[in-house]
């Protein structure tokens, strides 16, 4: 497969999102983060979605028009109205903002009403890192999980995301969804015709399947079963719920629907880590950790030890900076296309 360079990737993307009328800058954002999840290796959530968000960004499901309106209620406080622009733009934008509310007092957080999709956590919680701040990041979806007890879709695929910055640049970055797979796995392995294992999902009638075109009619298992179905409808209350934005089942599958208004709630907390702990201290803890994590392998093992949580995808993002991008060439075409259509 072809290998391209990055900034030509992110000027490609950029293309593709003017030619649908999206802001200038905002659609550089966009662009940034959804090469840096291609990088880091979530290929779900990077260049694949620009198709899908071109899609609403023309049928109506996400405004080409809006710039952020970010108001300070408190000192560490941004309550950010993404004025329904693209999730991805909305949400780096958003995590600057809670960046700099932290340079102040020591912690930030920014709250986002009218968003929509933002894709992967893991770009933005490197943004957050790289720029020396630890982070608790989250956002609603559309609804796929059951309530504890309950027999139909009305949490949504709530992921959390947890940053820590190391001097060195190997972050610990950990985003993770709440489903004990990603829905955008079932997607694809339907697409292929693909059995997927009978843990991931149920059918439309709340039975375990292992089909996964059945399993797009159903519904996600939670991590954990009820446990981890109550922390995504917590965590989409923090997102969704003091944002002002949607929440729970109100939320739409923009999947099914690209000219819907989804409203999604954003949360990124940030923690300025200079103001706790010298750089060359906080560097030793995280190197500490590294090697307790690493020295607990099982024997046998020790050639692929346990790591901390990013280490593989900042692995990939240094190869993927240093070799280039591997894209699916007609994933390459469809986005030439789009960049065209201008």
């Amino acid at each position: 497969m072809p290998r391209l360079p990055e900034e030509y990737t992110r000027a490609l993307v950029s293309r593709a999102f003017r030619a649908s009328k999206m802001q200038a800058n905002m659609a550089d954002d966009a662009a940034e983060m959804l090469v840096l999840a291609e990088m880091m290796g979530i290929r779900t959530h990077g260049l694949a979605r620009v198709p899908a968000y071109v899609a609403r960004l023309r049928d109506g499901g996400a405004n080409p028009d809006a710039v952020p309106i970010i108001r300070a209620p408190a000192p560490a406080l941004r309550h950010v109205d993404g004025q329904n622009g693209l999730g991805a733009a909305v949400a780096i934008r958003a995590t600057r903002a809670a960046i700099e509310a932290a340079r102040d007092v020591g912690m930030g957080a920014a709250f986002c009403r009218a968003s929509t999709h933002l894709g992967a956590l893991a770009p933005q919680l490197l943004c957050a890192a790289d720029a020396g701040f630890a982070a608790i990041f989250t956002t609603n979806t559309s609804p796929m999980i059951a309530p504890q007890g309950g027999n139909r879709a009305v949490i949504g695929n709530t992921p959390l995301g947890i940053a820590l910055p190391d001097p060195s640049g190997q972050h610990v970055i950990l985003d993770i969804a709440m489903s004990v797979a990603a829905r955008s796995k079932v997607r694809q392995a339907a697409a292929k015709g693909a059995p997927i294992p009978d843990t991931w999902a149920t059918d439309a009638d709340g039975i375990p399947t292992t089909d996964a075109a059945a399993a797009m009619k159903g519904l996600m298992q939670a991590i954990g079963g009820g446990k981890g179905a109550n922390l995504a409808l917590c965590l989409d209350l923090l997102a969704g719920g003091l944002s002002g934005a949607a929440m729970l089942s109100e939320v739409p599958n923009a999947n099914l629907d690209t000219s819907a208004t989804a409203n999604v709630g954003h949360m990124f907390i940030v923690i300025d880590a200079a103001k706790l702990i010298s750089r060359d201290t906080l560097g030793t803890r995280i190197n500490d950790a590294r090697k307790l994590v690493r020295n607990s392998a099982v024997p046998g093992t020790e050639t692929n030890p346990p790591r901390l949580p990013g280490a593989r995808a900042l692995a990939s993002l240094a190869s993927a900076r240093k070799e280039g991008i591997e894209i699916a060439p007609d994933l390459l075409d469809s986005l030439t296309a789009l960049a065209e259509d201008a």
